[in-house]
């Protein structure tokens, strides 16, 4: 279990896994949120920016809002995105910080890990990595990032602070946060933090 919660932690992140396995593996079926292009166009992505991108990583995306509503990266830039799925936002990051500039993305499911490399392969993205891990353990150095960021996923990891101190631990001084999120405004029955279910649904 992780400190302060009363969920047991592996068992959570082994169902997230298999969630999000079936949404890598089979991205056209019906799951309890949208995927894939319509999501992007339903989140107010601009179309240009999701033509330039390898259906690989398009049809597999599942977020909750546009992270780059506060603008995409600057040319030069190191980005690190925390739970990046089949590579949508990575990809779209890399493309915006150019060859000069760096991308990581990071997330705990080897199958979505697998298809966002093809997708960087595909997109012919030499400085983009994919590395696995969890929020609160980042595969990556102190500040090494310009930019942070994150869809959908912080709701799904049971120890937000520690979290929190990773995503600020690889951000550089002055470095910015973009998260975009699913939050809840009044304190969670503990009888519901313990069902697995709750968190993945």
């Amino acid at each position: 279990m992780g400190v302060g919660t009363p969920v047991d932690v592996e068992h959570l992140r082994n169902e997230i896994r298999l969630k999000y396995q079936e949404v890598a593996e089979r991205p056209d079926a019906e799951h309890h949120f949208h995927t894939g292009r319509k999501a992007l166009d339903h989140l107010g992505y601009p179309a240009e920016i999701i033509a330039d991108l390898p259906a690989t990583a398009v049809e597999a995306f599942a977020g909750v809002a546009n992270v780059f509503t506060w603008g995409l990266p600057g040319a030069g830039e190191r980005v690190v995105d925390i739970g990046s799925g089949a590579g949508t936002d990575t990809l779209i990051a890399a493309s915006a910080v150019s060859p000069s500039g760096a991308a990581v993305g990071v997330d705990i499911n080897p199958a979505m890990l697998a298809r966002a490399r093809a997708a960087a392969a595909e997109a012919g993205y030499d400085h983009v990595d994919f590395r696995e891990g969890v929020a609160e353990e980042l595969p990556v150095e102190d500040g090494w990032a310009d930019l942070v960021i994150s869809n959908g996923v912080l709701n799904l990891v049971p120890d937000k602070l520690a979290a929190y101190n990773e995503l600020f631990r690889v951000l550089r001084p002055g470095g910015r946060l973009q998260v975009s999120d699913i939050c809840v405004e009044q304190p969670v029955p503990e009888e519901a933090q313990r069902d697995v279910d709750l968190w993945t649904a």
